[in-house]
């Protein structure tokens, strides 16, 4: 990532590869594969997300928001997902995408590549436009119970393109823990939320740092959370700025008239992901202001940001 001009040398050490097969299969059985004769094929929608669990569960979780959308719009959408949070930026560049639900962070690395724009942001379960990242550990685990407590410990952490899975728990770490990540005792990126919690769950790292919403998944099979972060933007879904406008505006239409004390839209919110399932509002550059100015911090106190 550029930061103030300077290109951090670090290697990712993210693997790069699509998950072709598992999802083009899916996706051909899925709900949305009978409306290819209904809609003509200038008004397919690619739509694609960062990886916040395994491929089959992010098609589990988001097919059937693709399904309502092609229902309720005159576009059909379908899932284009990878196991990379740079090949979504690679996607969106090169239009094999027109929108994609980012993390703040790997929006502000499109946003210095090409002119990208936020659209929507979800709502969290308050209303509210804003999710968290948490530290958790093993219930049974007496010797962690604050963020202090993790120095000398082994930590796993989501992709380093994660705002919640890596940046904002640095950030924590740095300016709220005392800590650095040399004070750990190890430390490891994994690809997914849900693998860091599974991990943390067997025993092979001390604790580990997620999103809100997968710290509450797995908190009633065996995790506590240790420490929460101040409210982190929501995750906006982007586009293009040279997308159709009226595929942004037919979006807009059909997701900010759901509402979640409806009972009859909560029938249909409750089928998709706990990322997105309580509704959504307009979104804008100046909301993802705060994470640049954390990943700005963090890089003056000497951490590289991939």
């Amino acid at each position: 990532m550029m930061v103030n001009g300077k290109n951090c040398g670090c290697h990712g050490g993210i693997r790069r590869r699509v998950v072709f097969f598992i999802i083009g299969f899916l996706m051909v059985a899925g709900p949305t594969a009978g409306l290819a004769g209904e809609k003509q094929q200038g008004n397919i929608v690619y739509f694609s997300a960062i990886t916040l669990y395994h491929p089959i569960v992010m098609y589990q979780k988001y097919q059937p928001l693709m399904a309502y959308l092609s229902e309720n719009t005159s576009f059909r959408f379908e899932l284009k997902l990878s196991q990379d949070y740079r090949d979504i930026i690679r996607f969106l560049k090169n239009d094999q995408v027109q929108l994609a639900l980012l993390g703040g962070v790997t929006y502000l690395a499109a946003k210095e590549q090409f002119n990208v724009v936020p659209v929507l942001k979800p709502l969290g379960q308050d209303g509210r436009p804003y999710y968290r990242s948490v530290f958790i550990t093993r219930a049974d685990n007496d010797k962690i119970n604050r963020i202090a407590d993790l120095r000398g410990k082994s930590v796993a952490f989501a992709s380093r393109m994660s705002t919640s899975g890596y940046i904002a728990p640095l950030y924590e770490l740095y300016t709220k823990g005392g800590l650095t990540l040399a004070a750990l005792g190890k430390h490891i990126n994994l690809k997914y939320h849900d693998a860091v919690a599974r991990e943390v769950l067997r025993g092979n790292f001390e604790a580990g740092a997620v999103i809100d919403s997968v710290a509450s998944r797995f908190r009633d099979k065996g995790l506590k959370v240790i420490h929460v972060s101040d409210p982190i933007p929501g995750l906006p879904i982007v586009a293009q700025a040279n997308a159709s406008p009226a595929m942004i505006a037919a979006v807009k239409q059909a997701l900010l008239v759901l509402d979640y004390q409806n009972p009859e839209h909560r029938r249909i919110m409750d089928q998709w992901d706990e990322e997105f399932k309580y509704g959504f509002a307009e979104a804008s550059v100046s909301d993802y202001e705060v994470i640049g100015r954390m990943i700005r911090h963090l890089v003056r106190l000497g951490v590289c940001i991939p």
